[in-house]
């Protein structure tokens, strides 16, 4: 073996001697999902800041809902259209000279309200963020939300902390089991105090009332009457605005007054 031009091919060939980097069957394995938890946070968590990303306002609502659709889905889409560029013309979103954006507006980056919204930021020229999510029926972005400001996670509990994280508001158009989810998460983490206390406007209260008997769970005790007051309803994309501000959201938010969720 003294001839040998390769003696120690076999360990040069080892998947052990792979640079960690670089090896897609260790970073895969059960045993880093801890690490790829951590850079699914920190790679959106830096393009963000890169783009001085201070605070956004997130809207939810349903991948189903077509700008063309039937009965009220062409009007629920238009509105959210409309509040994309209402919120991105007055809330921040433009440097304008400052080092940070305010108010920026994020969704979950997929179609229907989603698409809606940052088709309103683009409509007048402003960034806007799409936070997407892999799923078995693969789910692509809209064309809308901004390139370098478009993610794709994983892990559905990253994607919702960079949701919740800088949120200034939340608004919520009408939706289905994943519209639910969101909206839920975010009023737990109001009604027990882990989040900053953002104002919830719902779009078109008809809707929200025939789905969600938010009464009825008073009467039975499961939430307080007070906890009635997390959230407001709005049946326009003006009047979520006001609704808004009415609410405590300010359009350039003092940075002393963010508190991050953990």
């Amino acid at each position: 073996m003294a001839d040998d031009p390769h003696p120690n091919s076999a360990q040069m060939a080892s998947p052990s001697y792979r640079l960690a980097v670089h090896d897609r069957d260790f970073l895969l394995s059960d045993g880093m999902r801890g690490v790829r938890f951590l850079l699914e946070f920190a790679k959106a968590d830096l393009a963000l800041k890169a783009w001085g990303v201070r605070s956004t306002i997130v809207v939810f609502g349903s991948a189903r809902i077509k700008e063309n659709g039937d009965g009220e889905h062409n009007r629920w889409y238009a509105a959210a259209r409309e509040f994309g560029r209402i919120a991105s013309e007055r809330g921040g979103a433009f440097l304008e000279g400052a080092p940070v954006r305010d108010n920026v507006i994020a969704t979950g980056g997929g179609p229907g309200i989603m698409e809606a919204a940052n088709r309103g930021a683009t409509d007048v020229g402003a960034p806007s963020i799409g936070l997407n999510i892999t799923l078995p029926h693969e789910q692509e972005p809209n064309r809308f939300s901004t390139p370098e400001l478009t993610f794709r996670f994983h892990y559905f509990a990253m994607r919702k902390m960079h949701l919740a994280m800088r949120a200034n508001a939340l608004v919520v158009f009408p939706g289905g089991f994943g519209t639910l989810d969101e909206l839920f998460e975010i009023l737990t983490l109001r009604q027990t105090g882990k989040s900053p206390e953002i104002p919830v406007v719902l779009f078109d209260e008809a809707y929200w009332r025939s789905v969600v008997n938010f009464d009825e769970m008073v009467r039975h005790g499961f939430i307080a009457k007070k906890d009635l007051d997390l959230f407001g309803f709005a049946e326009t994309a003006e009047g979520v605005w006001e609704e808004l501000t009415r609410r405590g959201l300010k359009p350039h938010t003092d940075i002393e007054s963010l508190t991050p969720t953990p």
